[in-house]
């Protein structure tokens, strides 16, 4: 068994479904986890019961809402400013089936799936190059297949019903896809290393915002949460990725993703249409 005291893991959306299966599994191991979340009440009741489980274990409440641009800022700076380290980052928290706008006018499922992690991963990365060996682990979804581009204009607009809004769920995954790859070239020469899963159908949360009897229907075919969790855990934990980089995994195995992932333009283009987004949402001046 991988053991991995003293390292630190933040986990987003941990407070419920495949996020806190996958704590709890990070707590097996011997890690010490920052439980990111939404709701407050939700993850306080989630940390109680994973401290009953593991007697001893370090864990503490960062508040996050993924779909809120300046709160995921004031989220990254009030973790910066606790003087935590940070090994890995696990940005498990999303949506899928979403219909409507963020706070700041994001297709919902891009803004919370997409813009709110890359935003909160970049703002985090200068405390994740001081790591001995540190990763980024992206949540994905085989979903990302279907997508044969990006509807660029389709991201500041709600989806229309539950296909339009599958259809944003395929772009948001093949989103986090091309944001592993592109870290990964850009990391090139750091310790630090990024991995994109997809962790197989799971009954979580993540499936709220699809219409009950839709999200009750796809619910009988999943996986648990725990055995959904076992994929990102390997891509946080297993020494034998040390050295590996902006990959694509499925049942802790690689495999290839969507032929689009390895388009350096379009992951180019990605990451400037995000920071020109991010610049001009939080009044940022714009990057060069």
């Amino acid at each position: 068994m991988t053991d991995v005291h003293g390292r630190r893991f933040l986990v987003t959306g941990a407070s419920s479904g495949i996020g806190l299966a996958t704590t709890g599994a990070l707590l097996d191991l011997g890690g010490q986890v920052t439980v990111a979340a939404r709701s407050e009440a939700k993850a306080r009741a989630a940390i109680d019961a994973l401290k009953a489980a593991h007697p001893g274990a370090e864990l503490d409440f960062l508040q996050l809402d993924l779909a809120d641009l300046a709160a995921v800022k004031r989220s990254a700076d009030s973790f910066l400013a606790t003087g935590r380290p940070l090994d890995v980052l696990v940005n498990n928290a999303g949506v899928a089936g979403g219909i409507g706008l963020t706070k700041d006018g994001f297709d919902v499922t891009v803004g919370t799936d997409f813009l709110g992690p890359y935003l909160f991963t970049k703002l985090l990365l200068p405390r994740l190059k001081e790591s001995v060996q540190g990763r980024i682990v992206n949540v994905a979804s085989a979903a990302h297949l279907r997508a044969k581009g990006i509807d660029w204009a389709s991201l500041t607009r709600s989806a229309r019903g539950p296909l339009s809004a599958l259809t944003q769920y395929s772009y948001a995954k093949l989103m986090n896809v091309l944001h592993a790859k592109e870290l990964a070239r850009q990391l090139g020469g750091t310790k630090v290393t990024t991995y994109a899963l997809h962790p197989g159908l799971v009954a979580s949360n993540g499936w709220r915002e699809l219409p009950r009897p839709i999200a009750w229907f796809v619910k009988l075919f999943m996986i648990s949460c725990e055995e959904g969790a076992k994929t990102q855990v390997h891509c946080a934990t297993d020494p034998s990725l040390a050295t590996v980089t902006g990959r694509y995994y499925v049942r802790s195995k690689e495999q290839q993703p969507n032929r689009l992932a390895d388009d350096e333009a379009l992951a180019k283009e990605l990451f400037a249409w995000a920071d020109q987004m991010i610049a001009e949402k939080l009044g940022l001046p714009p990057q060069r």
